[in-house]
């Protein structure tokens, strides 16, 4: 164990799991706990859970759980050593370290801070002689000296070595440049990776350079060319400009495709707007986004492919509790091209006029049918029909269900009809789906995590609730009797009552935030049985429970004369013996 376990204790005490969680999740007291909107999947209703008593979160969404530890292992996507580093450093304290103890943490810091080197190069070579033809290509498009500063935009001169000279005369190494995703390697040398380009930083949300996007400055391809993936930089985990939008004051965020897209709009005034780098939207930009904003304005190329990624982006948006708006512009093919055609006051009106979300599926499905042929108009009204049907408020129903009834040119009457026919086919797949759950309730007792299965389930549910019970109450080890973690039927279970067992004798806390070695998906689904066994302690029950445990395991371990006999019958069937 690379830290010691009272040192662990106290960066968990010096950390109120409340006060960590509290930094991305606004949360609002019912009872005991605290709950708010889970920050790792998307939901509407809050359904994340902080036990300030216990030191535990829980999510009964996602299911994703632990102690403060693991929550910063997972809104970081931190190891477990630089979590407890991040909290000793919140908290004050001095880590002591191991010597065989590896730190990401302390590699990261060294690819973050030559990447802010690269980037300091980069923008100072857009000044300098050999960054002439990225300067023209700038001013070109528009970007004053100010854009420029405010981007931290620069260039990559045709150079097979520039940056590579420059960062190793800082003292960085071959491996820390591949690391951080800066060069090429090709016959064991390695080279610059971007060369002629118009250089944008990508920025984490804590202000760290995690990559780059480069822009050619002729016809070659790839047009853009991004860092590859790293230990600092994840594409799926991070937006373009999001460490300036989450600023803005304008209560939106808008979303665009390109860099140049996001840096126009910020440059006419529109401070909230971000770019994917390079890849669609992941549920991870969802989930991030909505940590910054209730709403958000779509505005993808017109053309077929951005109009798929439109489609694809509005459940993904609207599953992370997000209100979509979707803006459709005409002669431009993007913002970039359109503010600079018309300005900033027509793009205001634009966005006033955008659709929501509906309209815009609606308007997607017609755009599909010749709605002057009887047979696609009936083929629309269906389409249409499941769509309004999904809605789950009768006056969203009617406004949508009539406006599609508009389009087709039929009563609002028929196309009602039609919408309640598509609500019972709805209802009834939903029905069978919930009946099939129900028939399995052995299945509904498995953990969430499919890797850990419970092979003896009424033992099982015994050693969730001694565990629970010994939270609670650990003087309860006492009682336990001759039970050991070997009887457990479930070995995680089993690991986590013999560390309670340790800690127990060593004098120290009994506590779900202090457990060592527990991966995630272990960690929380121990935080899920606490938050299922949160009554009074019942040491009946507890007794009761302990001698369940004990029976499951001789039973299990009890080989009758009848199973040595089948056995052994068996055998010489193989054999191909007689008896």
């Amino acid at each position: 164990m690379p830290f010691p376990p009272s040192f662990i204790d106290e960066v968990v005490a010096r950390n109120p799991i409340e006060d960590v969680v509290g930094q991305y999740v606004n949360l609002k007291r019912s009872g005991a706990n605290l709950f708010g909107l889970c920050p790792f999947h998307g939901e509407k209703t809050p359904s994340f859970s902080v036990a300030p008593d216990k030191g535990i979160y829980y999510c009964f969404g996602c299911h994703k759980g632990g102690g403060v530890i693991n929550f910063q292992m997972e809104i970081e996507g931190l190891s477990y050593g630089d979590a407890v580093r991040a909290l000793a450093k919140r908290a004050g304290l001095e880590v002591p370290e191991d010597p065989q103890f590896q730190s990401r943490y302390k590699q990261q810091e060294r690819l973050w801070a030559l990447s802010k080197e690269a980037a300091r190069y980069f923008h100072s070579k857009l000044y300098a002689q050999e960054g002439t033809e990225g300067l023209s290509y700038a001013q070109k498009r528009g970007m004053p000296k100010s854009t420029l500063t405010k981007f931290g935009i620069g260039f990559a001169p045709n150079s097979w070595n520039g940056l590579v000279d420059a960062m190793k005369a800082k003292g960085y190494t071959d491996q820390e440049l591949k690391d951080a995703g800066l060069v090429s390697e090709k016959n064991g040398r390695i080279y610059d990776r971007f060369r002629n380009r118009l250089m944008f930083p990508i920025i984490d949300v804590r202000g760290n350079v995690i990559g780059f996007g480069g822009r050619v400055m002729d016809n070659s391809t790839p047009k853009y060319l991004n860092s590859p993936e790293t230990i600092i930089f994840n594409k799926r985990k991070n937006l373009f400009a999001l460490n300036l939008a989450k600023k803005s004051k304008l209560g939106y965020l808008i979303l665009v495709e390109g860099y140049m897209d996001a840096v126009a709009l910020h440059q006419y005034g529109f401070d909230c707007a971000v770019a994917s780098l390079g890849t669609s939207l992941t549920q991870e930009h969802a989930v991030l986004l909505s940590r910054y904003t209730e709403q958000v304005v779509l505005i993808y190329d017109g053309d077929e492919a951005g109009q798929n990624a439109t489609r694809r982006a509005i459940p993904m948006l609207e599953a992370a509790g997000i209100q979509v708006k979707v803006l459709r512009m005409h002669d431009a093919k993007d913002p970039d091209e359109y503010l600079k055609k018309f300005g900033a006051d027509k793009f205001k009106i634009l966005l006033e006029e955008a659709s929501n979300r509906v309209e815009y599926q609606l308007g997607a499905i017609a755009r599909k049918y010749h709605l002057n042929d009887d047979e696609e108009r009936i083929q629309f009204l269906r389409e249409a029909a499941d769509l309004v049907a999904s809605l789950p408020s009768p006056v969203q129903r009617e406004i949508y269900g009539g406006r599609a009834a508009e389009t087709a040119k039929v009563t609002p009457e028929a196309m009602k009809l039609e919408v309640d026919r598509a609500r019972k086919r709805r209802e009834k797949r939903e029905k069978k789906q919930e009946e099939q759950k129900m028939l399995s309730p052995a299945q509904n007792l498995q953990p969430k995590s499919r890797t850990i299965r419970y092979e003896d389930i009424r033992s099982a549910m015994a050693e969730e609730v001694i565990l629970a019970n010994v939270f609670k109450q650990p003087s309860l080890l006492d009682q336990v009797g001759s039970l050991t973690a070997a009887q457990f039927s479930c070995p995680l279970l089993g690991r986590i009552f013999r560390q309670q067992q340790d800690r127990y004798k060593q004098g120290l806390e009994v506590s779900a935030s202090v457990l060592d070695g527990l991966e995630s998906d272990e960690m929380a689904h121990l935080a899920g049985i606490l938050q299922r066994n949160q009554g009074p302690v019942n040491e009946q029950a507890f007794a009761d429970c302990v001698r369940t445990v004990l029976e499951s395991d001789r039973a299990r371990n009890t080989v009758t004369e009848q199973d040595l006999l089948a056995l052994r019958d068996k055998m010489k069937e193989k054999k191909g013996m007689k008896l």
